[in-house]
């Protein structure tokens, strides 16, 4: 059983049981829960530290654990709907009212039910994940001289130069800051390019978490559509000529959610044209290391090429890691580089150093390249299995782009936009979850879409069976004949 639920599974029975014990009254030892429950002490250990953390239990050092006092009531919950006004008003008709809709962005990090096949995650599976590099990275940082002290606010003059070979020759160390992670960076940059209320150009579809971020900070995000090679240079052009914009968010790479690679023959144009715009481009290279094995060699970084500063860097190493490592960088040329130090010194001041110390730990170790070889080969596996099995199995729903990285394929439904809704629902009632994609959209959809993560799954036996469940919610929603309902 995997820990995590045997957690749970022990925290629920042990809360059944502590009405048996007065308040103060001694819980039976580790070792006795150990052999009644048949779990490992480590188990036992994060249960009870669960139970603690709730206020349902006191842990003495060399006692044990007791059942904590009773609690009084909690008091009458008080009137908030003032707030409603608050939070909607003020600054005068000309201000952007700032939403702030996180529900695109936790379809993929909250945790399907038990037994849910999570075809709608948004990180590598656990399996995929070096968990043993990462503990043992961390617990090298950890006896680093100055691990736990305060590190400079830019990031750690080595990491910070490790990124910045990452990214091209023509970057140093002095060009990158460190992050908290991707969607951090997204953040900091658009509000540091744009005033609120402005617009900004994105990809359609394109990442939920930028747009949300986005639409926090006020901007007007205004869809620029993508195809089999990227974004359209065309429809950018008209784009800031009709806006006026002077932001543009892409992912070059393996763009998140259609898989595509922006051509060779787009990518010195589209720079160009931002360039002529007087705008900056915002190069979201989230994917960077989650190429497949057979994709051949990849284009560098739009940021690469860019001696006049037109492009912000992002990046990132939890995708390639773990969720909880949460370190990417941002790179940029010129006065930007200040006001983007700026808003994350005021945002978050810096990023742990222990976390800082162990990305360096990590990519410096020698298991960093096999780590991303192997990912690499299961990544194009589990590709390869998904594929197989939708183009089998779901024959209604069209796979225009097979990706060489990423983690997921993009499919669209062939009834109305209407449908999305009903299979993605359908689908959880299956027991597979799946992502909608309507959260890709910033304006209207032209169809309707679902998302399908293979990198988060274990293997090629759990895409055929949540592809099989997907198969029954699809016959729940047509009869003999039917398409997907509208």
């Amino acid at each position: 059983m995997h820990e995590r639920s045997s957690v749970a599974e022990l925290v629920i029975s042990l809360k059944g049981e502590l009405n048996r014990y007065l308040p103060g009254e001694k819980l039976p030892s580790s070792r006795a829960l150990v052999e009644r429950f048949r779990v490992s002490p480590v188990t036992v250990s994060r249960a009870v530290a669960q139970l603690a953390a709730e206020g349902l239990v006191v842990t003495r050092p060399g006692s044990g654990a007791f059942r904590a006092e009773t609690r009084g009531a909690a008091p009458a919950p008080g009137d908030t709907s003032w707030q409603e006004v608050s939070l909607s008003g003020g600054g005068g008709p000309e201000v952007v009212p700032r939403t702030v809709d996180a529900s695109g962005v936790l379809v993929t990090l909250a945790a399907p039910p038990p037994g849910v096949i999570e075809f709608n995650g948004g990180y590598l599976h656990s399996g995929l994940q070096p968990e043993r590099a990462l503990a043992a990275a961390l617990a090298r940082a950890g006896r680093r001289p100055g691990a736990w002290g305060r590190p400079p606010t830019d990031g750690l003059a080595e990491l910070r130069s490790w990124f910045a070979r990452e990214i091209g020759p023509s970057f140093t160390g002095a060009d990158v800051l460190v992050t908290a992670g991707g969607q951090s960076a997204l953040a900091t940059a658009l509000r540091a390019l744009a005033p609120p209320g402005a617009p900004v150009l994105v990809e359609s579809p394109t990442y939920p978490g930028m747009l949300a971020a986005a639409r926090a900070t006020g901007l007007r995000p205004v869809p620029v559509p993508v195809d089999a090679d990227g974004v359209r240079p065309d429809l950018l052009e008209a784009a800031f000529r009709a806006t006026g914009a002077r932001v543009f968010v892409c992912q070059p790479l393996f763009q998140n959610p259609t898989g595509a690679v922006l051509a060779a023959e787009r990518r010195e144009r589209i720079v160009r044209t931002a360039r002529d715009a007087g705008a900056f481009v915002v190069e979201d290279d989230f994917a960077r290391h989650l190429v497949h094995a057979d994709a051949g060699p990849l284009p560098e970084p739009l940021a690469a090429h860019d001696p006049d500063g037109a492009v912000v860097h992002v990046r990132s190493l939890t995708k390639i890691t773990s969720p909880s490592l949460r370190v990417g960088a941002l790179a940029a040329r010129g006065p930007v580089l200040e006001r983007l130090r700026a808003i994350q010194v005021v945002d978050s001041f810096f990023v742990p150093r222990p976390l800082q110390e162990a990305a360096l730990e990590l990519v410096g170790s020698p298991s960093w390249e096999r780590h991303l070889r192997t990912v690499a080969a299961e990544l194009a596996a589990r590709r390869t299995a998904m594929t197989t099995a939708v183009r089998g199995g779901l024959p209604e729903l069209a796979l225009p782009h097979v990706p060489s990285g990423g983690g997921s394929l993009w499919l669209r439904l062939p009834g109305p936009v209407a449908g999305e809704p009903a299979l993605v629902a359908a689908a959880l009632r299956a027991g597979v979850a799946v992502a909608p994609g309507r959260p890709y959209h910033c304006a209207e959809p032209p169809a309707g879409h679902i998302r399908l993560s293979f990198a988060a799954l274990s293997g090629p036996a759990e895409i055929a069976e949540g592809v099989r469940r997907l198969r029954k919610a699809v016959d729940e929603l047509q009869g003999p004949g039917d398409s997907l309902p509208g």
